[in-house]
């Protein structure tokens, strides 16, 4: 049976079709962590957040971005613009190339930085600044000329962490306008001229050098002062051994004495004598020591007659010590007789 086509089956098949078309061109489906800003007749209506959106087909439509991407081949970076109508919410990374910047002390070098930002607001990253991407690069540029300009050479190694802090501190308000927030900045290559870098090298090896003999002499400083602290020390003991022992002589030869004149006698000649003979036994031992360093020794007239002095002692009363003997002798014998006569 064949259809006929009417008039008005043709003028509803076609309303079918367009009405099919306008579904599939109203529906749009947004995926996670990205949005669309959408116009009405030329004016912003409304940002479509992730999910099933319906839109207006003809009457509303979304409104594209302008991302500009650094692609690097080899040492050159290659920039690419493209429309976007889906905005990407996540953060994202800028490589952008190096930059010629003059620190303080004349010197130039070139600096690769990378920036991380995010798009907060869509709406004001599209209607308040013609190109985003654009504008951020520039910004970061700019900042970072001015931030290294204000530094020396030398400060720029050392404060890497100090230059992307001021960086971002001056861009954040300038990038709030636009809707986008920065997250970090980051300073990744320095590179220098070979001049400034062969001069750099040898002030290093100066440097460790100054270091090492500085430690150097600080260690044979050290060493000297202990040196002279333990020899200072040593003296110190050595003279507090001979005061120790020269006042133990001297108590030795006072007690040999008290014996003495107990055992003798202590009459004034009694005296005399014994302080003699001491003497003389001083003299006798110093001889030896005395005859060590040549063949003739140089004994004083003094000396000689004390030496006569104690051999005409031995020969009239014997020696000291003999008379200690026979003393101690008689009071033993005496004791005997007392004991003896105690017990008849």
């Amino acid at each position: 049976m064949d259809t006929i086509l009417t008039p008005g089956l043709i003028l509803s098949l076609i309303i079918v079709v367009i009405g099919i078309l306008i579904i599939a061109k109203g529906l749009v489906i947004v995926r996670q962590s990205e949005v669309m800003v959408i116009e009405r007749l030329g004016s912003f209506n409304r940002v479509l957040e992730s999910g099933v959106n319906i839109i207006i087909p003809f009457i509303e439509r979304p409104r594209p971005i302008t991302m500009i991407r650094y692609v690097k081949l080899g040492e050159d970076y290659h920039a690419s613009s493209s429309d976007e109508v889906r905005i990407d919410r996540r953060e994202t990374v800028m490589d952008f190339p190096g930059q010629h910047v003059v620190t303080t002390d004349n010197v130039t070098v070139t600096i690769n930085g990378a920036l991380y930002y995010q798009i907060i607001d869509p709406r004001r990253a599209v209607y308040e600044v013609a190109n985003m991407s654009q504008a951020v690069e520039v910004l970061a540029k700019t900042t970072l000329r001015s931030v290294v300009g204000k530094m020396e050479l030398d400060k720029l190694f050392e404060s890497r962490s100090e230059v992307n802090s001021a960086i971002q501190a001056e861009m954040e308000e300038a990038a709030s306008k636009w809707g986008v927030k920065l997250t970090r900045v980051e300073v990744q290559d320095i590179n220098m001229p070979e001049e400034v870098e062969e001069a750099m090298r040898l002030q290093m090896a100066a440097e460790r050098k100054r270091r090492a003999t500085v430690t150097e002499a600080e260690g044979e400083k050290s060493a000297a002062i202990a040196m002279a602290q333990g020899q200072r020390e040593s003296a110190i003991l050595n003279a507090q051994g001979d005061k120790e022992a020269a006042i133990l002589r001297a108590q030795g030869e006072q007690e040999s004495i008290k014996l003495v004149l107990n055992a003798i006698g202590e009459t004034e000649e009694n005296k005399r004598t014994v302080v003699g003979y001491l003497l003389g036994q001083s003299y006798i031992k110093a001889l030896p020591t005395m005859a060590k360093d040549g063949e003739r020794v140089f004994v004083p007239y003094e000396s000689s007659a004390l030496l006569g002095s104690m051999g005409m002692f031995r020969e009239m009363a014997g020696s000291p010590e003999d008379s200690v003997r026979q003393a101690l002798q008689r009071d033993g014998l005496r004791g005997g007789m007392v004991a003896s006569s105690g017990g008849a």
